[in-house]
């Protein structure tokens, strides 16, 4: 009888008053905000949120949104690999100091972040004019500049995904691989990638979704030119600045569908890759 009332003993209270606060605060602060906007979208029919979602400019500032924040996250994921492969692979001096400055951009409020960058990479600016004279390239008031931006925001979300993972990695894994004849590159496609693709697509994942919804980073770097570098959340806020709620929420609610998918579509890979990890051990 000791040993059972024992294992029914618990650390926290029990699942029915765990449940009721996870699911009372989770409706406080996710579900019904999210509600909202569904019900200001009602106030458009049907075929009205339909025209406003679908606006030329409108379709535009997605196409804007979705192209930038897709090429940040491919850089995030390639770069954020091999920033965290550092970190963790390897000690010199200053390590402490590059693991903080990697979480910044999580403390930074968004708006310094696109003032320091845009005043970087205008053709005034240290890195704008040195690519302005040599290349030929602008950076600031371009597509090129809100993939800059992002890439910044989105950077920490691959690092902090990849570097737990690759520091449980066994080193014993590639002593054996390396023994068994393999090379390198063998090592790292065959032992040391499969390992972390769940980590790095989460990430990848994680930096795209952020990307498409980023603002304040953003505005000041894009030069929010119609059809050219006009941001989705820029849309929404002109639509809010003209008291156009229901048009603002009809955008955002597209936004959050958006995310809502790619994060959706995370979770089952993470899912997908956890069951064939159990399978095979």
């Amino acid at each position: 009888m000791g040993e059972r009332r024992k294992k029914k003993k618990r650390v926290i209270p029990g699942f029915g008053l765990s449940i009721g606060i996870t699911v009372t605060m989770l409706g406080l602060i996710v579900v019904i905000p999210l509600c909202s906007l569904i019900l200001f979208s009602a106030q458009l029919s049907l075929p009205g949120f339909i025209e406003t979602v679908t606006r030329p400019r409108v379709l535009s500032s997605y196409l804007v949104s979705f192209q930038t924040a897709l090429a940040a996250a491919v850089v995030d994921a390639v770069m954020g690999l091999i920033i965290a492969w550092v970190l963790v692979r390897y000690d010199f001096p200053g390590k402490a100091v590059m693991n903080g400055i990697i979480e910044l951009p999580f403390a930074l409020p968004t708006a310094v972040a696109g003032i320091a960058l845009t005043h970087l990479t205008t053709t005034n600016g240290w890195v704008g004019g040195f690519f302005d004279r040599m290349f030929g390239i602008r950076i600031a008031y371009t597509r090129l500049g809100i993939t800059v931006a992002l890439i910044f925001i989105g950077i920490p979300f691959v690092v902090r995904s990849v570097c737990p993972v690759l520091e449980k990695i066994d080193l014993q894994y590639e002593e054996a691989a390396n023994i068994l004849g393999a090379n390198s590159r063998q090592t790292l496609f065959r032992v040391i990638l499969p390992e972390i693709t769940p980590a790095l697509l989460a990430g990848f994942t994680m930096s795209f979704a952020r990307g498409l919804g980023e603002y304040g980073s953003v505005v000041f770097i894009a030069g929010n030119m119609p059809y050219e570098t006009e941001i989705a959340p820029l849309m929404i806020m002109s639509e809010l600045q003209e008291f156009d709620y229901a048009s603002a929420t009809s955008i955002a609610l597209v936004m959050l569908l958006t995310a809502f998918v790619i994060l959706l579509a995370n979770a089952a890979i993470q899912s997908r890759n956890s069951k064939i990890v159990s399978g095979i051990s």
